[in-house]
């Protein structure tokens, strides 16, 4: 079973933690770590483009010649597609780009990239993240502490909002509850801090 460092708020070492082998020291399986990737940034896209079609487009009520005898083209309105200023013809129009992966390919997606950071050596377990009140300063310490200087994702308890409004101002830093915890995120930070709290919860939600 992989085993890591336990530390404290201060930086000190005190013990290990052993993580679940089934959750934290599988083999990872790039190709559902992709489809999760892709799956997320399709639900990030906001979908509201649009275009004008003929009935959309201002005007174009009146025939603007009659139907026969002029030797022109017959026409019925001056916004049809072929007209300047006319309406789009199968333009975008709103819609969701959302989809769902299961259940069983989005856990294995999230094991797989825990198990990545885990053999790279850039997950850390805090034995916990307490604040009195929100404060940059102290959270920005609790990082030099851990010798973290790159892009870091913070995992804490659902209800730790000292925590996460301590965090707003810092750059690179992103906090979230254990309940929010993504292949997304993982993978677009460097390092992953979590609770001790947090990581009995994400164990639990995994297995």
């Amino acid at each position: 079973m992989p085993n890591v460092t336990l530390f404290k708020q201060d930086g000190t070492q005190n013990g290990e933690v052993t993580l679940n082998e089934e959750i934290f020291g599988i083999e990872p399986n790039e190709s559902v770590v992709f489809d999760a990737i892709i799956m997320q940034r399709a639900s990030l896209r906001q979908g509201t483009h649009a275009v004008k079609n003929r009935s959309a487009v201002r005007g174009g009520g009146r025939k603007p010649w009659r139907q026969k005898g002029t030797g022109r083209a017959r026409q019925g309105s001056i916004r049809s597609p072929q007209w300047v200023g006319g309406g789009v013809v199968f333009g975008p129009t709103p819609r969701s780009y959302k989809y769902k992966l299961n259940k069983k390919v989005r856990r294995l997606a999230l094991k797989s990239v825990l198990s990545e950071k885990v053999a790279e050596g850039n997950l850390i377990v805090l034995e916990g993240l307490a604040f009195d009140a929100p404060k940059t300063k102290e959270f920005a310490q609790v990082l030099t502490n851990l010798n973290v200087d790159s892009k870091v994702l913070v995992v804490v308890e659902n209800d730790n909002d000292f925590a996460v409004l301590s965090a707003r101002n810092l750059p690179k830093v992103t906090v979230i509850g254990e309940d929010g915890l993504n292949v997304l995120d993982i993978v677009s930070h460097e390092k992953v801090v979590l609770t001790q709290a947090a990581l009995s919860k994400v164990e639990e939600a995994l297995q």
